[in-house]
Order: C-alpha cells, then structure tokens, then sequence
C-alpha cells in the first residue's frame, strides 16, 4: 500500500522541495491530493517529475525523458529554425514564392524565345551547306522546334488527369 501523509510540509521535505513548491504545484493542477485530503508520496514524485522543468527542478530527469522535456526541445528547435531562416533571409539565399516564380518564367520566356528565333538565324548558313532553298530549311526547323517545344511544356505541365467515367 503506498505511503500517505497528511502535510504538505512533510511531503516537501521527503521530496526535497519547498513547502511553497509543493502549494504552487498544487494550485496548478500539477499534482493533487488524494481523495481522503492525504498525500501518496510517490504519485506526488511522478507527477512532479513528469512535469517538472529541466534545469529548474531537482526532480527533472534529463531533457527528453518526459513529454514537457521534449516539448521544451522541440520549442527550441522551431525557435533556431525560425531565426535560421530569417538569416537566410537577410542574406538574400531565400525569396518569395511569387517572386521566384515571376523570375523562372521570365528565364523560361527568355530561353523560348531564343530557340524560337534559331531557326531563323542559321537556316541560311544551313541551306547553304546542303544546297536547299534558305525558306524550306527555315520553316523545317521552326515545324522542328515547335514541337520540341510542345513536348516539352507537356512534361513540365502535364494536363490534369479527366476524372474516370462512373459505371452504371
């Protein structure tokens, strides 16, 4: 049968607590009284340890051993990951969303352009080396490079999938 005491004050002492500990822990709802007003030690000791503070109370097992010491960590960690992408931030190694991607359809609007402007700029050279007239070469390669270009788009934009036909 576990030990009960009636006194705060002697519950405190065999703990090595604060009598005023033991009240505050008490007024919080951290640990309780049983139902005859008694105190059972060692439900006292549990409950304290488990929800005692790392660092700031001689009952606190080490940091992760109880479900507030990991809370507690893994307060911190969100708190560095926070400042950590803040610097980067400052620093210019993070950006918007929108802005990023305004900036990769500018590059990609850029790079379209400059292949849809090839074929007019080296048909003449090429008819030129194999004899053809600089107009058919032309427009074999642009019908060429369009539709390069479509398959492309496909891969990097696939059409929605259409949703199944429901059977009767």
């Amino acid at each position: 049968m576990p030990e009960r005491i009636t006194s705060a004050r002697e519950v405190a002492r065999r703990l090595g607590l604060s009598h005023t500990a033991i009240q505050k822990a008490e007024q919080v709802g951290r640990i309780r009284r049983e139902p005859d007003g008694s105190w059972d030690v060692e439900r006292v000791r549990r409950d304290l340890t488990a929800s005692a503070v790392p660092g700031r109370s001689p009952l606190a097992p080490a940091g992760q051993d109880t479900p507030l010491g990991r809370l507690t960590l893994a307060r911190l960690a969100l708190g560095v990951e926070a400042q950590r992408l803040a610097m980067d931030e400052k620093k210019g190694r993070l950006m918007d969303i929108t802005a990023a991607n305004h900036r990769v359809d500018e590059v990609a609007a850029g790079m379209r352009d400059a292949v849809l402007n090839w074929p007019a700029r080296v048909s003449g050279q090429i008819a030129a080396e194999i004899g053809r007239d600089p107009h058919l070469v032309q427009t074999i390669l642009q019908e060429q490079m369009n539709a390069l270009l479509l398959e492309v788009a496909q891969r990097l934009d696939p059409p929605a999938p259409s949703e199944p036909e429901p059977h009767a």
